[in-house]
């Protein structure tokens, strides 16, 4: 934990129920509570077939959905090298899911669709979601019939957005901090200098942390929105981009019909088609064999190369996870400690310059004496005296 002070919302997966995980709150020390729950999907259920669903909701009240997400990705068939042709005995392997390079969050009451972008950097190996929150969410009370027939805020292109961004904090971390960048009016985004917001931890004791004494500069009408499109974008953001699997898409046995075109799932009109994000089978997405290779050479065992690769990027990804987390820790207590000491300083100045003026105005222990003797006042004149 970076504060016991700051809000933090711990993710528990009860034993009994893998499709369920509760979301306990706690703040300024106290002792944690169920606040949220995120459903998933039953995989069994027809409907669930190459889907991914998941909600979120109140944790004491069955049935109250918040938000939810679905994602319904296409399909493209691998290219597989020869030594994992021959591992396969000539049998091709199932198409792979493409995973959409943006997905909506869906809210309710008011209901509104929060898109998440996604973009990846083959430089850094970094990876980073944008999405926006309307700073005016709900209609102004008022008495007049008119009032009340205009236009839903947030159907006008014109009401001003916040723009937030979640950034991955290194190639081999899971880990990500949300950021607040700017601001957006009809389309034109005026960039400002990055604000932290949140902070996703994924452990043992996976996390999300607000930053709250960053808050006041968020000028977001919705907060209770903003604090679920925060936690249900994370656990999207970790389960589909960052640890992709095929059991995310609930894929049958029975592969659906090949696709080669692709698509973002939400999509502005009149922006460019970024690209999507390719998942790859279980052995793996490599490169042709050379021409040149030798017939008779036995290749590796895709599943022990797979296996030693991802205890090594497991490993390296821990002991970067535990050298950033010492660090983003003496970041916030030196930040801390520095805000305690401004505040001190302030107050001994102004004490000082309180004394001062006491001492120069003669406002402490200064006797006045007794009232003075004031002449009698006179009597107004009467009229007709």
């Amino acid at each position: 934990m970076l504060d016991e002070n700051l809000p933090t919302f711990y993710f528990k997966q009860p034993s009994d129920n893998p499709l369920s995980t509760l979301l306990y709150f706690t703040q300024n020390g106290s002792e944690p509570t169920p606040e949220y729950t995120l459903q998933k999907l039953n995989p069994a259920l027809p409907e669930a077939k190459n889907k991914y669903a998941i909600a979120i909701g109140d944790a004491s009240a069955q049935g109250v959905i918040f938000g939810e997400v679905l994602i319904e990705p296409e399909f493209q068939q691998p290219t597989l090298s020869a030594a994992e042709v021959r591992a396969h005995n000539g049998v091709p392997p199932p198409p792979a899911p493409i995973i959409p390079e943006s997905f909506a969050i869906q809210l309710y009451n008011p209901d509104q669709q929060v898109v998440v972008r996604g973009e990846k950097s083959m430089w850094m190996g970094r990876e980073t979601f944008e999405f926006e929150i309307p700073q005016q969410t709900f209609r102004m009370p008022s008495a007049s019939q008119i009032d009340r027939q205009q236009t839903n805020p947030l159907a006008s292109s014109l009401t001003p957005k916040i723009m937030f961004r979640w950034k991955r904090e290194s190639k081999f971390s899971k880990d990500m901090t949300c950021y607040m960048t700017g601001r957006s009016v009809g389309g034109k985004k005026s960039k400002e200098p990055d604000i932290t917001v949140a902070l996703y931890k994924h452990s043992k004791d996976t996390a999300v942390t607000i930053y709250e004494p960053n808050l006041q500069r968020v000028e977001v009408e919705d907060r209770k929105g903003l604090e679920i499109v925060l936690l249900l974008s994370a656990e999207v953001i970790r389960e589909i981009y960052l640890t992709p699997s095929r059991d995310s898409f609930n894929v049958a046995s029975a592969p659906p019909n090949k696709r080669t075109m692709t698509r973002p799932l939400a999509h502005t009109p009149g922006s460019p088609k970024p690209d999507a994000y390719v998942m790859t089978s279980a052995i793996g997405v490599s490169s042709p064999a050379k021409a040149n290779s030798p017939v008779t050479q036995q290749p590796t065992p895709p599943q022990d190369s797979n296996a030693r690769r991802q205890q090594t990027m497991s490993q390296q990804e821990e002991r970067e996870r535990e050298k950033r987390d010492k660090a983003e820790q003496k970041r916030i207590k030196k930040m801390l400690e520095d805000e305690e000491r401004e505040r001190r300083k302030r107050e001994a100045a102004v004490e000082k310059e309180t004394q001062r003026l006491r001492k120069e105005f003669g406002m402490e222990g200064q006797d006045y004496g007794s009232r003075p003797n004031l002449p009698p006042r006179p009597q107004p004149c009467r009229r007709g005296l």
